[in-house]
């Protein structure tokens, strides 16, 4: 994959505050759902392994390995990728699910852990801490540079990287924003409530999505909540009005009784009829572009 806009530079080793040791990454999951979302809801839904290939691996990035969950129809054929881009909890459960059921549509996902050289996201239980210890040192150039890498292995591990998709939640919806606006050799891209404005904190924010919109390469399906006290109305009207001046094809729907989370059925925020009404806008997005 092209990393043309990503400057390879080792500052930002020490600007992240990693030592050349601590980038060094593990290669494995903890089972189940991540500590800070327990107890899991009633409602949670468990997808089936059958007929899908599912592999636990660790890709090649700068000074180390990074894990990444992998699901794909089994069988020889090359199914177009979609890169799943987790929450802040990290690769717990659900985003695991949310690879099978994309897997069962046809595609091959790969979520990678791009929060692994700070720490195992999964098994911290406080919220608070899990954002100044993990979630706030990220920079975005790493995310961008570590989504190349687990494009170019799908690749080599069987999937069709000409008809590549992107996915994220929260945290990993404002990443599919952004990446779609990097990268040339992505074709779509769904973005679920994920941020759209905010301020920068160089190195670690560059910018923000509403700051990209005419530089995307890519058409972009966002999906937001009407009741998400996250992520105004406002600000999706915000970004509406910037596709638009920019003649982007990408397309925002709002769900006006939903809040942010709310495809997440493993927790309350978990609105059954707009989970369902906006995965079938997924699925029709990257039918329609990924083809």
């Amino acid at each position: 994959m092209t990393t043309d806009r990503l400057p390879e530079n080792q500052n930002w080793v020490a600007s992240t505050g990693l030592s050349r040791r601590g980038v060094l990454i593990g290669g494995t999951f903890a089972a189940g759902f991540a500590a800070a979302v327990q107890p899991v809801a009633a409602s949670t839904l468990k997808t089936d392994l059958k007929g899908l290939d599912e592999r636990m691996l660790s890709i090649s990035v700068q000074q180390g390995q990074m894990p990444a969950y992998r699901v794909k129809p089994a069988g020889s054929g090359r199914a177009p990728v979609i890169l799943v881009v987790h929450e802040i909890f990290g690769v717990h459960e659900w985003i695991k699910d949310i690879c099978r059921r994309l897997a069962h549509a046809g595609y091959y996902a790969i979520a990678p852990d791009l929060y692994a050289r700070w720490g195992d996201a999964t098994k911290e239980s406080d919220i608070q801490t899990l954002i100044s210890g993990i979630v706030s040192k990220v920079p975005d150039a790493i995310v961008m540079d570590d989504l190349d890498r687990a494009a170019a292995f799908a690749a080599a591990d069987g999937g069709d990287s000409s008809k590549l998709g992107i996915t994220g939640f929260c945290w990993g919806g404002r990443i599919t924003w952004l990446y779609a606006a990097r990268s040339p050799r992505v074709d779509a891209g769904v973005a679920w409530y994920g941020r759209l404005t905010g301020e920068n904190k160089p190195p670690i924010i560059t910018s923000q999505p509403i700051e990209i919109a005419a530089r995307l390469k890519a058409p972009v399906l966002g999906l937001y909540g009407g009741k998400d006290k996250g992520i105004p109305v406002a600000d999706v009207d915000a970004m509406k009005a910037a596709l638009e001046k920019a003649k982007s094809p990408s397309k925002i729907i709002l769900y006006p009784e939903a809040d942010h989370g709310f495809l997440a059925d493993y927790r309350p925020s978990y609105d059954p009829a707009a989970a369902k009404a906006a995965w079938g806008e997924a699925l029709g997005w990257f039918k329609a572009k990924l083809k």
